[in-house]
């Protein structure tokens, strides 16, 4: 047999340059590679997030599966050792679920099921990833930071756009909007969603690191100050019981000196009027003055309820509510009613209640790891933001939730071990 032929066996060819570098190259070389790819794809989620065209979807989308593909490769060249666990399962089910649906014949537009098939393939693969790659300490110490900075960048970003740009997002590009459109965001709800997510890490910075203590203090204010000036209500209401919620738990913690803590709990309120001053709170503050600020919102949801009821078992199909909500809508206004403004309810509608208890079972799962790592409790303010608008309808919002989602399920292992126990603090 020639050498040529004794290559095309199932064995990886150790002989190609390509595969011998693969060979070589470490697993702390492999993981830190990974985080930055990861980080650079949740940036770029971000930064074009406000893209009508499908291109951008599509981009991430093959970010994310060539990623999943790379890692997936370099571990049957060089085994390391994979987690897994009850989330991961969740969303294995929740693919499952669409491709069930589509095999089944039951939703009413295969495309959008499709569509959200790769929604949810996407979601697995960034929380595979990130609960692979952000196991170690010191890894996700920085792939946070690296977060904190961008969201930090973006808020400062959003609001000198805010008062500046007359609704252009980066001053450039048409959003159809002439109000409330924040850096890459053109839905301010969502860019509150985002900012909840974040400001968590800026919160257990200020505790952790004693030589910055004021620095991340500040970036939380501004954080804080920029969702009030979005002048989201939700935004504004669950922002501050976030930093309520992360005050007393910070509070409570017994490894946390009374100076550290007492220090962060007062300049971050202090650093969060101040910024809220400066950015503005009076448009926020009279939205929240409003008789009946549900309004619509409770039109969408009882219709929604009332699709729920209709095919409690497998719902209508995954990503089909824009399709399947206007022959249940009990009212009209005469706009488009793309989402049900209740991520919670749409779930139901779409993927039926077996669907709606995964997503409940996985939210379940978030809420000890999440209180006791302090900057997990952002994913569950997310989570009830869903429960009057939609922050995981857009991939490009949820991949930053997916991705936190699997540093939780990371930290929680670690967490369990005695040696982690001894080395983690936060």
């Amino acid at each position: 047999m020639s050498r040529r032929g004794a290559s095309h066996g199932g064995a990886p060819d150790n002989g190609s340059p390509r595969v011998r570098w693969l060979l070589r190259v470490e697993p702390e070389g492999l993981i830190r590679d990974t985080a930055v790819a990861l980080a650079a794809l949740l940036f770029f989620a971000i930064l074009t997030i406000w893209v009508r065209e499908r291109w951008a979807l599509s981009a991430l989308q093959a970010g994310v599966f060539l990623l999943a593909a790379g890692w997936s490769w370099r571990l049957l060249l060089r085994p390391i050792p994979v987690r897994f666990g009850f989330p991961h399962a969740v969303f294995v089910a929740a693919v499952f679920w669409g491709l069930l649906q589509l095999a089944l014949g039951t939703t009413v537009y295969p495309h959008d099921t499709w569509e959200a098939v790769l929604y949810w393939a996407a979601a697995l693969a960034l929380f595979f990833l990130s609960s692979q790659v952000l196991a170690a300490t010191e890894t996700r110490a920085r792939f946070f930071r690296a977060l904190l900075y961008f969201g930090f960048g973006v808020s400062i970003l959003s609001v000198v756009q805010l008062y500046t740009s007359a609704g252009r997002v980066f001053w450039l590009f048409s959003s159809g909007y002439t109000d409330r459109v924040m850096g890459p965001f053109v839905y301010h709800n969502n860019y509150a969603a985002f900012i909840e997510l974040l400001l968590p890490l800026a919160f257990v910075e200020c505790l952790r690191d004693r030589r910055r203590t004021v620095l991340f203090a500040l970036i939380a204010g501004v954080m804080y100050a920029s969702v009030i000036a979005s002048t989201s209500r939700s935004g504004a209401i669950l922002v501050t019981l976030e930093v309520v919620v992360l005050g007393v738990l910070a509070s409570v913690r017994r490894f946390l000196s009374l100076r550290r803590a007492s220090m962060a709990l007062v300049l971050l309120p202090v650093f969060a009027a101040v910024f809220t001053t400066v950015f503005g709170w009076r448009v926020v503050w009279e939205r929240l003055q409003q008789p009946d600020p549900y309004v619509h919102r409770r039109e969408i949801l009882l219709s929604t309820l009332d699709m729920a009821r209709e095919r409690p078992g497998l719902g209508f199909g995954l990503g089909t509510f824009p399709t399947a909500y206007p022959a249940y809508a009990i009212f009209d206004i005469g706009l488009f009613v793309n989402h049900a403004h209740n991520d919670w309810a749409e779930w139901l509608a779409e993927g039926g209640i077996p669907f709606l208890l995964l997503m409940l079972s996985v939210a379940f799962w978030v809420v000890r790891p999440a209180f006791r790592s302090l900057w997990g409790v952002g994913i569950l303010i997310v989570f009830a933001h869903a429960l009057v608008d939609y922050p995981m309808q857009r991939l490009g919002l949820a991949a930053w939730v997916f991705v936190m989602m699997g540093a939780l399920d990371a930290w929680a292992r670690e967490a369990r071990s005695p040696e982690g126990r001894r080395r983690l603090s936060l």
